[in-house]
């Protein structure tokens, strides 16, 4: 068999009773905080253009939309990825070469799961696939440095969690990925220099067209096999060569995910949680700082340190700034936390915050580097206008795999981000639905979901 023949017999075969009591808790905390990260981007600026789009074109209303609507599987899989990703809120892998965020599968097998009435088992198995297959080859075929974007990967991914969640045969399992990851090789300009909202629409589009994929592969369209190891094919053409045994995979890498504890980029969790901490054991004011030096391993300084993928002193809009450590760390102090709010354009344009992050500076460190993804190492120094030096290190953060973010945390995080979209009554309606998913049917869940207020005029209850 082709390697995407062998993965398509994984696909298949996976199923609920595979996985462990681990990972069915780890995927529905995921599945939660995803929710959480959708309702609170309702009112973001793309998701509304992209509501207009979709009303203008229409679509078979077959699935439903978060906030109310349905529409055709693939044009619901796309709004629904744009709503969990936008806030780039939502979870994390870590691989030495790759950094991708798995739950932006969680649109597509929603759409496909909702299509095929399936149950809340299949549901958590076709999840897992989509975790597996994409945080595994984030691990032996990296991309990143090769000028591609992580969403190259999660092209193989959600084609096939959708798969999966339409019960395709392996040969047409075979054909919807080998689609799909043929057609979706993207640049990683995406997340380079001057942001746009490319950087949360990049995996949406790519969710919308691997579920495409998988659709036209239920109907018989084929296509090349060789799409791995092939002439031309992601081997040769992107990844290099790698091996990976898939009768070998299981379902539990869901358990190696992170959860973010602030809304930032995920690779400065530690270093703001550090800052937050320092502020606390010794308190200063902002006014009062006269520099920061951050040590950190060397992906973070490259991605939103101002290494290789530009200068991050420059902010003016989300995408950049979520993607600046230098402003995430100079909100972080001069706010006390980083959330949605953090990111509005006039916070971004105030002089406290844009005066603060040009007295950051930021640098790889190579035992940090080394210590890398297994740790999040960071060591902050801050200096004081009063003769202070202040020096915090840091190695992880509440979220990261070694300390583990519980249910009740991410509960927390899902009232804070959806208590404007809904009220406390379907709040806890939508918390207990995925508290006992194995229980329920996927469109069960969904229709709660259609009940979520896209108005923002909802007075929240507390």
């Amino acid at each position: 068999m082709t390697l995407v023949e062998q993965l398509a017999s994984f696909v298949v075969n996976a199923s609920y009773e595979n996985l462990s009591d681990a990972a069915r808790q780890a995927l529905k905390i995921r599945i939660l905080d995803s929710i959480g990260c959708a309702i609170g981007a309702l009112d973001g600026e793309p998701i509304r253009l992209i509501r207009a789009h979709l009303e203008d074109f229409g679509g078979a209303e077959r699935c439903t939309l978060v906030g109310g609507g349905r529409n055709a599987p693939d044009r619901a899989a796309f709004y629904n990825s744009a709503l969990v990703r936008y806030l780039d809120f939502n979870d994390s892998y870590l691989a030495k070469g790759e950094t991708c965020h798995p739950s932006d599968n969680l649109g597509s097998v929603l759409a496909a799961a909702e299509y095929s009435d399936r149950s809340g088992k299949d549901l958590l198995a076709a999840l897992a696939v989509a975790y597996q297959v994409q945080c595994r080859l984030s691990d032996v075929a990296p991309v990143r440095d090769k000028g591609f974007d992580h969403t190259t990967q999660g092209s193989y991914a959600a084609a096939a969690g959708v798969a999966r969640a339409l019960g395709l045969d392996p040969t047409r399992t075979a054909h919807a990925v080998a689609v799909s990851g043929t057609a979706f090789n993207a640049l990683r300009v995406t997340r380079t220099g001057l942001l746009s909202h490319w950087k949360g629409l990049a995996y949406p589009n790519t969710a919308f067209g691997a579920t495409h994929a998988a659709f036209l592969a239920m109907r018989g369209i084929t296509g090349p096999l060789e799409v791995f190891e092939g002439n031309k094919g992601f081997m040769e053409s992107i990844a290099g060569r790698f091996e990976i045994d898939w009768s070998r995979e299981d379902l539990e890498r869901v358990t190696r995910t992170i959860i973010k504890k602030y809304n930032a980029e995920i690779h400065s969790q530690s270093a703001i949680e550090g800052i937050l901490e320092l502020k606390r054991e010794d308190p200063f004011s902002p006014a009062d700082v006269e520099r920061i030096e951050i040590e950190i391993f060397d992906v973070a300084h490259k991605i939103i340190g101002g290494g290789e993928e530009g200068d991050k002193t420059v902010v003016q809009n989300k995408e950049q700034a979520d993607h600046s450590l230098q402003y995430m760390m100079a909100v972080a102090l001069l706010d006390d936390q980083v959330l949605p709010e953090q990111y509005l354009p006039e916070r971004i344009e105030r002089q406290d915050v844009q005066a603060l992050l040009q007295k950051i500076t930021v640098r790889p460190r190579k035992d940090f580097s080394e210590r890398f993804p297994d740790e999040m190492p960071c060591r902050l120094t801050v200096s004081l206008r009063d003769g202070r030096t202040l020096i915090k290190e840091k190695r992880d953060y509440e979220g990261f795999y070694t300390r583990p973010m519980q249910w009740e945390t991410v509960s927390r995080k899902f009232e804070q981000l959806s208590k404007r979209y809904a009220d406390a009554s379907l709040r806890r309606d939508i918390r207990e639905a995925v508290s006992r998913i194995e229980e329920i049917q996927s469109r069960d869940l969904m229709r709660l979901l259609s009940r979520v207020q896209f108005s923002t005029d909802l007075k929240a209850a507390s």
